[in-house]
């Protein structure tokens, strides 16, 4: 069944990712893709917003419907599916994070709160200014120049959608450090950045197209290739 006809079978049918998992978990292994494809903007974006790096964002994801894959059975249900799958991706970005930066310690100012972004100027004529799609670039940007934390925080609040819970569950820090850190965010950001922007926002970090089917054909590679 090709991809476009699982996803509309499952829309149309109304199935949650607890009943695709549920099918997996009965045998139904290639309905995998249905997750897979429901949420791989989610997790590129998080992975991304933690690394910084398209290929490393990548990564993570692969590893974390690996990951979830092979512990579907572990899936308690006390929170939303799609939450322990995030909290997977986001785990496995801190995890490569850490590792990249072994020796880099957090400095004094970062630990008291103080942060600085270091956002150069954009330097777009008035035509380049008006454009939705160079102030959707300008965004990227601006939340690349982020601290880490922060632009975990936004992009599952502001780009992604959650709400203060949710997204206090999937990073695993209390609601109100999630006000904080978002209050500081925006405020780095600048309000008119998203003012300007609008409706493009939610076209920042997009993850589609021949990326989207790469991923979803290298898990199930790694998943079902067959023994040596």
């Amino acid at each position: 069944m090709e991809a476009t006809e699982i996803l509309d079978k499952a829309r149309s049918e109304g199935w949650t990712d607890e009943e695709v998992v549920d099918r997996v978990l009965a045998g139904e292994t290639a309905l995998y893709e249905i997750i897979m494809r429901r949420y791989n903007q989610r997790l590129y974006r998080v992975a991304r917003a933690i690394l910084r790096d398209d290929s490393e964002a990548e990564d993570v994801m692969q590893d974390a419907y690996v990951r979830a894959y092979q512990h579907l059975g572990q899936f308690a249900r006390r929170a939303p599916f799609s939450t322990w799958l995030t909290r997977i991706a986001v785990h496995e970005a801190l995890a490569r994070l850490r590792q990249r930066n072994r020796t880099q310690q957090i400095s004094d100012d970062e630990q008291a709160g103080e942060f600085v972004m270091n956002l150069a100027e954009p330097r777009l004529d008035p035509e380049q200014t008006a454009s939705k799609t160079e102030l959707g670039h300008l965004l990227e940007e601006a939340l690349s120049a982020l601290p880490q934390q922060f632009r975990a925080v936004i992009v599952l609040r502001d780009l992604e959608g959650l709400s203060t819970t949710e997204a206090a569950d999937v990073l695993e820090i209390s609601e109100e450090n999630v006000k904080v850190r978002l209050h500081r965010a925006r405020a780095l950001v600048r309000g008119w950045l998203f003012e300007r922007v609008g409706a493009k926002a939610q076209d920042a970090f997009p993850f589609m197209g021949a990326r989207c089917d790469r991923v979803v054909r290298n898990v199930f590679e790694r998943l079902f290739r067959p023994e040596l």
